[in-house]
C-alpha cells in the first residue's frame, strides 16, 4: 500500500491507497513543534483505527507547503515504512510542465492538484482548492499549468472578522436558510458561504474567458469544498481528496518507468 500525505497549513492529510484506489483517510493537526517521534507515534496508533496495519504500507509520497514539517514527515516515512519517500519537489516527474514565471514559486501542492485533475478528469481544468487559502489554478488539456489566483480561505476570513472587531465573534461555518441573515451568525456565515461561492463563480468564469476554453471543467478539492459546492453549480467536480489521488498519481510517475516516458 502506498501512503499519501498532504501536509497544509491547517492540517495534514493523509490517504491509504490498495492499488489505485483510496482506502482510508486521516486529518491531524498541522503543529510545527511536534517531533518527527510524536507524529510518528500518531500514525503507529492511527492507521489501525480504519484498518490499515502499519506493515501493509510499503511506500509513501509526499507534498508540503509547510517547511518545518517536510523533513519530519520524511524522517517519520523512515521509521515507520520500508521504501524510500518520495517527496515531490523540483525534478519530480508530475506530467504537467509548469509555465509560471518562476516554477519554484508554485506550491507543490498546487501542482499536484494539477496533475490529479488532468489525470483523473482530463483537461483543460479549473482546479478551486478550499482550504487554509482558496487557491484557483488553470492547466491545460495537455498538461501546462498556466498559473491560477491565491485568495483568503473561508475559515481564515472568519478568523480575521473575529480577531479584528470589537462586536463580532467567531461562528461555526454553515450554510444559513437565506442571505438576509436575521441574527449576526447568520449574517457572517451568508457572507462567508454565500459570498466565497460568488467568488468561486466569478473566478471560473473569468479563468474560461482568458483560457479560451469554455468548456474546462472546474474541478472543487479542499477540506472547505463540500460547504460551498452545495451552494453552487458551478463546480463540475467535487473531490476532496484530489491532493493525495495526485500523490498516488506522481508517485506511479516517477516509479514506474512505463508510465514515465511521456512524463515532464
Amino acid at each position: 500500500m502506498l501512503l499519501a500525505v498532504d501536509i497544509g497549513n491547517t492540517n495534514v492529510t493523509i490517504g491509504a491507497f490498495d492499488g489505485g484506489g483510496l482506502a482510508a483517510t486521516w486529518r491531524l493537526s498541522t503543529d510545527t513543534r511536534r517531533l518527527a517521534d510524536e507524529y510518528a507515534l500518531l500514525l503507529r496508533d492511527l492507521l489501525p483505527m480504519k484498518g490499515v496495519a502499519v506493515e501493509d504500507i510499503s511506500d509513501a509520497a509526499l507534498c508540503s507547503v509547510v517547511p518545518p514539517l517536510t523533513g519530519v514527515f520524511e524522517e517519520v516515512c523512515r521509521t515507520l515504512f520500508p521504501g524510500e519517500p518520495l517527496t515531490v519537489g523540483a525534478g519530480t516527474k508530475t506530467g504537467v510542465s509548469v509555465l509560471y514565471q518562476s516554477p519554484r514559486d508554485v506550491g507543490a501542492d498546487r501542482v499536484v492538484n494539477a496533475a490529479a485533475a488532468l489525470h483523473c478528469y482530463g483537461g483543460p481544468a479549473i482546479v478551486v482548492d478550499l482550504g487554509t487559502a482558496t487557491v484557483f489554478d488553470a492547466v491545460t488539456a495537455d498538461g501546462a499549468y498556466l498559473g491560477g489566483a491565491i485568495s483568503v480561505g473561508v475559515g481564515l476570513a472568519g478568523d480575521a472578522l473575529a480577531a479584528n472587531t470589537s462586536m463580532l465573534r467567531r461562528v461555526d461555518l454553515a450554510p444559513p436558510e437565506r442571505a438576509i441573515g436575521k441574527n449576526t451568525a447568520d449574517s457572517i456565515n451568508s457572507g462567508l458561504v454565500f459570498g466565497f461561492a460568488g467568488l468561486v463563480e466569478a473566478m471560473a468564469r473569468r479563468f474560461r474567458d482568458e483560457m479560451g476554453a469554455p468548456e474546462a471543467k472546474v474541478v472543487g478539492a479542499g477540506g472547505l469544498v463540500p460547504i460551498i459546492a452545495a451552494q453552487t453549480d458551478v463546480f463540475d467536480i467535487v473531490d476532496p481528496d484530489l491532493t493525495l489521488r495526485g500523490l498516488r498519481r506522481i508517485f506511479d510517475l516517477n516509479r514506474d518507468p512505463a508510465l514515465a516516458g511521456g512524463a515532464r
